[in-house]
């Protein structure tokens, strides 16, 4: 082999082998860039999807503010402290009250379909509870919509014979009446005032109290001493739970 073909040979080797390494060099680009790209989709996707989440967020607190907003005009305030024991009947100034003396019991928060004692119920509002009565002729598609909202903690439900409007929602210092189960002011009611700042015993319980209809469990009117408790029933003395 001639000396030119030996150089002819070995600049075609190489040629060669600096295509190979350009060729693994495209390769190495286009895989580190497809990469990158799936990289940059997958941050950009996370990225969309927090952005997404804070987005509905504050779309869903700027509800709920408006709500609150428009409720407010509608909700009678009160300026009752946190106030002591009776054993006995009160004479309350609001149907039904909102806040005032009450019994040592409190009422056992929960959903009831016959009424019950003002001064349970007004003991569970100090403690944090929003109670929602309605008339008792209040149609039970209606009567569906309240217990469907009724039933998560310190709520009360139950018929008040007598109401100004056909529902009424009261929490300690604080109430709304309403034509409607479905009044988006009920529920922007419940969400601002229950275990609300003006609770009087925040956080105290709403659970192991009185859990009998004012029927099953009346009280002596003001001023008389109280009927003997039937045997088993809570405590309605001052030694009764009492928060």
């Amino acid at each position: 082999m001639t000396k030119e073909k030996a150089q002819a040979r070995r600049d075609r080797i190489a040629q060669m082998r600096a295509q190979q390494r350009a060729k693994e060099r495209r390769a190495a680009v286009l895989m580190w860039g497809i990469g990158g790209l799936v990289i940059l989709l997958l941050v950009g996707s996370v990225a969309f999807y927090i952005i997404r989440q804070e987005m509905d967020k504050s779309e869903a607190e700027k509800a709920a503010t408006a709500a609150q907003e428009a409720m407010l005009p509608k909700v009678k305030n009160f300026e009752y402290k946190g106030a002591g024991h009776v054993n006995t009947k009160v004479a309350y100034k609001e149907t039904p009250p909102a806040g005032g003396e009450h019994n040592p019991a409190w009422q056992t928060c929960g959903i009831y379909d016959q009424p019950i004692n003002n001064e349970n119920a007004v003991h569970s509002m100090e403690h944090g509870a929003v109670w929602i009565t309605y008339q008792p002729d209040l149609p039970a598609a209606e009567v569906d919509k309240l217990k469907a909202l009724a039933g998560e903690p310190y709520m009360l439900l139950s018929p008040y014979p007598g109401l100004p409007s056909k529902i009424v929602a009261s929490s300690w210092n604080h109430q709304i009446q309403l034509d409607s189960a479905s009044s988006p002011d009920l529920s922007a009611f419940v969400l601002k005032f229950r275990q609300g700042e003006d609770t009087p015993e925040l956080g105290a319980s709403c659970d192991g109290g009185e859990t009998r209809s004012a029927a099953d469990a009346p009280l002596p009117p003001a001023g008389s001493q109280p009927a003997p408790q039937p045997s088993g029933a809570p405590s309605m003395s001052t030694d009764a739970p009492a928060q």
